[in-house]
């Protein structure tokens, strides 16, 4: 039975889309989304894909999926029942929600949009994470009628426990402090503006009112990568979602989302997919449908 991702029971919509504990006799499911997935694993085995890296699959795997990430799911019948909860959300949606939590939404936009060294976990049985889901699960079939912020607070609260348990995505130990909070968000905030030009290191600088050397050196100690790996991912990202949603040809996509030339752009794509530009394109639309 193929593995379609049609909800058994699923929670109203609204900011995040929920599947909880859905079961299937299989799994063979190629596809990326939109928005951000968040998978964890009950029962089955078999391999995950992630852009061009392969993966184990057991029970108590919890995967976080960045937006547009082309990953492949392959559970055999004959490893048993395939049984999880997916929650897949808008981080648009939730990003006005955590305005009051400065250190978590840095942490919040880094693991959106930054590179994240690990994206596969393997929980313990008696994670709170788990807890969680069962409870945000209870939760919105309680509240049929609950309002979007409602469920933007159990979205905070799940978060908030994957920051503390599972999720290290900023460098180990690293707690910045309220003006490093300021720094890191006016990095992002700049690179965010800046993204689709070619670089230019001291006009950050200059902009932000720090030293070159400082710009680099903040940067890579609290987020673990350059500022130019991290470039590189938000190019691939948004050419994701220009492949996925816009019938722009290839050749304008590298040079809006960076001024690339063709060639290098499809170097750099294929590197970190997996895929060409062109098969992202026909293998997204094709598990759309």
């Amino acid at each position: 039975m193929p593995d379609d991702d049609t909800p058994q029971k699923a929670a109203n919509p609204g900011i995040f889309y929920y599947n909880h504990k859905q079961t299937a006799s299989e799994s063979y499911f190629f596809h990326a989304h939109h928005g951000i997935e968040l998978l964890y694993v009950y029962t089955g085995q078999g391999e995950i894909m992630l852009d061009n890296r392969t993966f184990a699959l057991e029970p108590g795997t919890l995967v976080w999926f960045q937006p547009y990430q082309m990953h492949r799911v392959e559970v055999p019948p004959h490893n048993g029942l395939y049984t999880r909860s997916v929650l897949t959300f808008d981080p648009h949606l939730l990003e006005p929600y955590l305005v009051p939590f400065p250190e978590l939404k840095l942490y919040f936009q880094w693991i959106w949009r930054g590179g994240m060294p690990q994206q596969i976990y393997k929980l313990n049985p008696d994670s709170r994470v788990i807890g969680l889901l069962d409870e945000l699960y209870e939760e919105m079939n309680q509240d049929l009628n609950g309002t979007e912020e409602n469920r933007a607070l159990l979205l905070l609260l799940l978060l908030r426990q994957l920051k503390r348990e599972v999720l290290p995505a900023l460098p180990a130990g690293s707690h910045p402090s309220p003006r490093m909070q300021r720094y890191m968000e006016s990095m992002t905030e700049w690179l965010e503006r800046h993204y689709q030009e070619p670089f230019s290191l001291d006009g950050m600088a200059n902009e932000l009112h720090l030293s070159p050397y400082h710009v680099s050196h903040l940067f890579k100690q609290n987020t673990g990568i350059t500022i130019s790996r991290y470039l590189t991912l938000r190019r691939i990202r948004e050419a994701c979602f220009l492949l996925a949603n816009t019938a722009k040809p290839v050749h304008e996509i590298a040079w809006l989302v960076g001024r690339f030339n063709s060639a290098y752009f499809c170097k750099i794509f294929k590197e970190n997919k997996g895929l060409s530009p062109e098969n992202y394109r026909k293998a997204y639309r094709e598990n759309r449908r």
